[in-house]
């Protein structure tokens, strides 16, 4: 049985050791032990299998909650579903709540508490690409005290800071020990960790561990239809969804594609308003992974190879970014791609 801690924490779902297919059950367990967290758990639910609107409307009650678990778990939920829905000016809004609570007496008062909102408040920065509000090294003291499930969504978090600043080895490195030294099972970081093992083995070109990982995340999303995490990092994985999904889970495919497109549109206005209609919205997603392929230095006869299309297809592709984007040369793309 699930024990509620004192004082609570947030994001009771991807605390919560279950084993994949077992996310409906878990949610169930958390509603009977604590109906409040058992609200938030189903909002978590429904934003990893890709409801964003359902997400949001379980999630929004607790916004303002005077509990700050309830409120910390309801911002970050909201945050990113309002991507989704093209309502860029909540997810602020929820940021900013987020990022109200540093002076919150509440949260200083329990280390586990205090240590799970620095995790909540830097991941809403750094998987959004913006300035984090501290060092990483002013979080990692605090790691210990998180249950395991918050801890290795924590390894996450500093394995995608570290892929942003070019560490890919590092990225891989704190993702693959992570999940090699879990005690037990968790569904939505064990995913995170796979995605952002992917997204680093491939920026070192090991294509088949990249592999390993996306397939490994895939069976995971399969087992629970957590599939938003597949679409959200779709640009990151270079091409993993094309050579994994296209062909033989076309319906899911598209599915996760609608994600891609969707949470995209609302991520570039929130990141970068002023230059994120320029970056990419008119390319296509096989547009977008060669153009980020290339961007890291990938040949076209290795992008063909990847892919599984001819190097003629490339290049015709790359000239259609090219063309898009108002740029001429892989130079310019590469600034592209990292805005």
């Amino acid at each position: 049985m699930f024990e509620i801690s004192a004082p609570r924490l947030p994001m009771p779902l991807m605390s919560h050791p279950a084993e994949p297919g077992e996310i409906d059950a878990t949610v169930a367990v958390i509603a009977a032990t604590d109906p409040e967290l058992g609200e938030i758990a189903r909002a978590e639910a429904y934003y990893f299998r890709g409801q964003a609107e359902n997400a949001h409307n379980a999630a929004a009650t607790f916004l303002d909650h005077v509990d700050p678990a309830l409120s910390i778990s309801a911002n970050f939920i909201c945050a990113y579903a309002n991507l989704t829905l093209n309502r860029a000016y909540i997810s602020k809004e929820c940021i900013s709540r987020i990022a109200a609570l540093r002076e919150s007496n509440a949260v200083a008062a329990s280390p586990a508490l205090l240590a799970a909102h620095k995790l909540i408040d830097a991941a809403a920065c750094v998987l959004l690409h913006l300035s984090a509000p501290f060092p990483p090294e002013d979080f990692i003291g605090h790691m210990g005290v998180l249950p395991e499930g918050l801890r290795l969504f924590a390894c996450y978090s500093l394995a995608h800071l570290a892929y942003l600043r070019g560490e890919y080895g590092r990225c891989v490195g704190m993702a693959e020990i992570a999940l090699a030294t879990k005690q037990a099972r968790y569904p939505i970081p064990e995913q995170f960790l796979h995605l952002v093992a992917t997204m680093g083995h491939m920026s070192l070109k090991n294509v088949d561990d990249a592999r390993r990982h996306f397939m490994a995340a895939w069976s995971i999303a399969e087992a629970d239809g957590l599939i938003e995490e597949i679409g959200e990092h779709h640009g990151l994985l270079q091409g993993m969804l094309e050579t994994c999904l296209k062909d033989g889970h076309p319906a899911e495919y598209a599915r996760v594609v609608d994600i891609t497109y969707r949470f995209s549109y609302g991520w570039r206005r929130l990141h970068n308003p002023e230059a994120g209609a320029q970056v990419a919205d008119n390319l296509t997603t096989t547009e977008f992974s060669i153009a980020m392929l290339a961007s890291r230095g990938w040949s076209n006869a290795e992008i063909a190879n990847h892919l599984g299309i001819s190097a003629g297809t490339v290049k015709n592709r790359l000239s259609a970014a090219y063309a898009k984007l108002g740029i001429a040369s892989r130079a310019e793309l590469a600034q592209y791609m990292l805005q």
